[in-house]
């Protein structure tokens, strides 16, 4: 089942890419071929491969819908160009129906004698579709997607900001601080084990196999981490500040991108918007040059010689003593709050003399980013 979604994929994706690279230099219309094109294609294409009939044929029929709404949104730039998929990555194929659960089997097309599953908590309302992947480690998993409306209560209506860091992950206006406990161990030395192995021989997938094993482990470690704080968070305020960060151009600095990438940030950001959704609550971003940083948050003083090594500094104005990182999670929610005209104590009632210094300095921390594309 995997190797044929995986081919069907790959087979269409590379026709797509021949008659996408046609239709560019001929300024054609159609660019790609839709759903229902690959569909009649794929009929022709199991009379050659007999093989495919091996596979659910609605299964086959899903991965092309899936090619076809990822091209679709590089159209839209929602999205990237689609890749072509590898057997060494994770692999999954989707079941959109005649998929049921009895007991503790897993009953799906082509496995009518069912396949022993761990069901981890109760599956509840009606199943629509169930999706089996398989990780790089050969672990077997099945998602189940159900038409179950999950209802969670907010239990205050708090306001607060997130700063988003290297050295600590999280830092809230409210003065707590979080950090996953993720130890990566000896991930080098594995690397360096994998790398001295014959390629292709048994040593070397063995010495793969403990490094993908480490990965999975600190990875899954990093996302019950991020699950678990996220929902506190959205559980516990109804308003959500954070900084509209350009992950994509911070990733380009060559001596922060291992400790960037470490960080997922765009993966938390995602669970705070659809766990905030589902409290009633909302994330709001505020603008991508505001310098939360470099402003004071008890009198609006922008200091523009603060740099990264600066992690505590003091107001020359107001003689304020400030944690960096607790001060701009403090300035973030003060400037959202201002762009949604909500009042809320003495930080958020700056002087039209300090507001045109912070407009300022956005445009002078604007600049500086685009000196230095």
């Amino acid at each position: 089942m995997f190797g044929c979604s995986r081919f069907t994929w790959n087979y269409f994706l590379d026709l797509n890419n021949k008659i996408y690279l046609e239709a560019k230099e001929k300024e054609l219309k159609k660019k790609h071929l839709n759903y229902y094109d690959c569909a009649n294609q794929l009929t022709e294409l199991k009379t050659k491969n007999k093989w495919l009939k091996e596979a659910n044929s609605q299964s086959l029929q899903q991965t092309l819908k899936d090619l076809d709404t990822t091209y679709n949104k590089f159209f839209q730039k929602k999205g990237g160009f689609p890749n072509f998929k590898s057997k060494k990555n994770r692999q999954s194929f989707r079941i959109p129906q005649s998929f049921k659960l009895k007991d503790d089997q897993s009953v799906l097309p082509k496995f009518k004698e069912g396949i022993k599953t761990i069901i981890h908590r109760k599956v509840e309302g009606k199943i629509r579709y169930a999706t089996v992947s398989k990780t790089k480690t050969g672990r077997y998993f099945v998602s189940i997607t159900t038409d179950f409306e999950v209802k969670k209560k907010r239990i205050s209506d708090n306001r607060l900001g997130v700063d988003l860091g290297i050295k600590d992950f999280a830092v809230l206006s409210n003065g707590e601080k979080y950090n996953p406990k993720v130890k990566e161990g000896n991930i080098r030395f594995l690397h360096k084990q994998v790398s001295k192995k014959k390629k292709d021989s048994n040593n070397r997938n063995k010495a793969r196999l403990k490094l993908a094993k480490k990965y999975e482990k600190t990875n899954n470690q990093n996302q019950d981490f991020q699950h678990k704080l996220s929902d506190k968070i959205c559980k516990e305020n109804k308003l959500i500040a954070i900084e509209d960060l350009n992950i994509k151009g911070m990733v380009k600095n060559h001596c922060l991108a291992r400790a960037l990438s470490n960080q997922s940030w765009y993966s938390f950001i995602i669970k705070l918007g659809y766990k905030a959704r589902r409290y009633g609550g909302k994330v709001v971003k505020t603008k991508r040059f505001y310098p939360s940083s470099k402003t004071c948050s008890c009198c609006g003083f922008v200091n523009q010689e603060l740099t990264l090594t600066h992690r505590d500094w003091q107001c020359p104005q107001c003689q304020t003593e400030l944690d960096r990182d607790l001060n701009a999670s403090q300035n973030i929610l003060a400037q959202v709050l201002r762009e949604l005209n909500i009042k809320g104590g003495r930080v958020y009632r700056l002087k039209p003399v300090e507001l045109s210094s912070l407009d300022e300095a956005a445009k002078q921390e604007a600049l500086g980013s685009l000196a230095q594309r």
